[in-house]
């Protein structure tokens, strides 16, 4: 007998939990605690466990997150019209919505199940029943309806594709979404002097002139200590950038990045920038098995104009990944023509969304496209032999 049981807290869920997703850091607890301990104050947990006769065989996270008008869109727009329409937006969006997967980081990092033990449409419909629990769960205990639905991060190859008709009977539809940056670690390069070598001539150029650019800059990695002693510089200069972005849904809170190096010990990293002995920016890792998952940064702007100091960051990031031997470098979405300037490349990526207005579902695919998941921006081909030489 197929069914679920959901959880409202990380220690509540089944010791087998781990063996079942022991490929994938963010699905462990280890990292579901950290992020149960540090979450955005708009944001609770819930877990699904799918059971086959008493035995585990499938999972899935879901959020349910608070938004509001002031964190959606922090930043006015010079057109009149583009308000007139994000304001719109706000007033659809705003509200609760439940998010299967992880709204503070890219990639499906949201549901597994074991394909020999149940099929994909089955352990689907087990976590529409148990979405629909919790929207009743929600109502009766918070007096809060859910307005929209979101399966979160999917690449093309994702096997949840061949149950679209699935979805679509239960009113989830497809749209796209900004493109993963990823950059696979080439086997020959054991140093950065190997990635440097495969550069074309403008872009050697453009590395040396951004280290030369960094002057006294230093950086180290930041202890466990000096996290919590940095904890309220390191959140104002993530709030940095984080308000300069077009689209949000959470802050995080002060005490994040240190609640994450206590919990996930050497699997999260955290490097600091330093002039004259002053903390100017920040950059964190997450290592998850043989993928380095870039996380949050934080900078002062005016180092990061004068100095190229977000270039940097990704730079060092590669250095990190190159000299640990990971194979692949997640950078995430956003900034995706600097990314794809170092050698990462946009691996497209889809969601899938339902609002539980009938009306306004039939709307969302014109209206997200405010959302920027079609910016126009120009990939670039570092590499010898490429378009940019």
């Amino acid at each position: 007998m197929i069914y679920f049981k959901r959880y409202g807290s990380i220690s509540e869920i089944p010791s087998e939990w781990n063996v079942l997703v022991a490929h994938d850091l963010f699905l462990k607890t280890t990292y579901l605690e950290a992020l149960e301990n540090a979450a955005p104050t708009t944001i609770s947990l819930y877990y699904i466990g799918v059971f086959n006769d008493d035995i585990l065989v499938g999972m899935a996270i879901i959020q349910r997150v608070k938004l509001y008008a002031k964190d959606m869109f922090r930043k006015a727009s010079s057109s009149k019209l583009l308000s007139i329409l994000k304001d719109g937006l706000t007033r659809i969006l705003r509200g609760n919505i439940l998010v299967l997967g992880n709204l503070t980081h890219t990639g499906q990092h949201g549901m597994y199940f074991n394909p020999e033990l149940i099929s994909q449409d089955l352990f689907l419909q087990t976590i529409f029943e148990a979405i629909d629990d919790l929207r009743t769960f929600i109502g009766k205990e918070n007096y809060k309806a859910i307005r929209a639905i979101l399966f979160k991060d999917y690449f093309k190859e994702d096997t949840i594709h061949k149950s679209s008709s699935l979805l679509e009977k239960y009113g989830l539809y497809p749209m796209d979404a900004q493109p993963n940056m990823i950059l696979d670690i080439r086997p020959h390069w054991h140093h950065m002097d190997d990635y440097f070598k495969d550069l074309n001539k403008k872009y050697k150029t453009r590395y040396k002139r951004a280290k030369k650019k960094l002057g006294n800059i230093t950086s180290k990695e930041l202890t466990e200590k000096e996290i919590f002693d940095a904890s309220q510089h390191l959140h104002q200069l993530y709030k940095n950038v984080s308000n300069n972005a077009s689209f949000n849904t959470f802050d995080l809170p002060e005490h994040h990045f240190y609640t994450f190096k206590q919990q996930l010990k050497e699997k999260f990293r955290i490097f600091g920038y330093y002039l004259n002995d002053q903390l100017i920016g920040f950059y964190t890792l997450i290592l998850n098995n043989d993928t380095l998952e870039t996380y949050f940064l934080g900078y002062e702007e005016a180092n990061q104009y004068d100095n190229q100091l977000y270039l940097n960051m990704l730079y060092d990031m590669m250095g990190f990944g190159i000299s640990h031997r990971f194979k692949s470098i997640v950078y995430a979405r956003t900034a995706m023509e600097i990314k794809s300037s170092v050698g990462a490349q946009p691996q497209p990526m889809s969601m899938y969304f339902k609002h539980t207005n009938v009306f306004l579902n039939a709307l969302y695919q014109p209206i997200f496209k405010l959302m920027d998941t079609e910016q126009r921006w120009e990939e670039r081909h570092p590499f010898k032999n490429s378009e940019d030489s």
